[in-house]
């Protein structure tokens, strides 16, 4: 049986050094487990006033879409491999 793709959005912004050090953090997440698929969309937090009032500081988020929980900067690499185990 196939295992269903984990669809998960890095919410940032322009410019955001954190944003970048999150992107690092969560390509060498998916990278250490290559039997969970994962899609990733990288979504700027001002793209919808929602996001933005829901999430403009506390941006990077990385949020996974199918079940709406959020990890919150600031996170290392064990927190995010975790989130993306879970």
């Amino acid at each position: 049986m196939a295992k269903t793709t984990k669809n998960i959005w890095l919410i940032g912004g322009e410019d955001c050094a954190l944003c970048d050090d999150a992107n690092t953090l969560l390509d060498l997440s998916i990278a250490a487990n290559p039997d969970i698929p994962v899609e990733i969309s990288y979504v700027n937090v001002k793209s919808t006033t929602i996001l933005f009032h829901h999430y403009g500081a506390r941006i990077p988020v990385i949020l996974n879409r199918d079940s709406d929980v959020a990890l919150y900067w600031p996170f290392e690499l064990p927190q995010v491999q975790e989130f993306i185990r879970s």
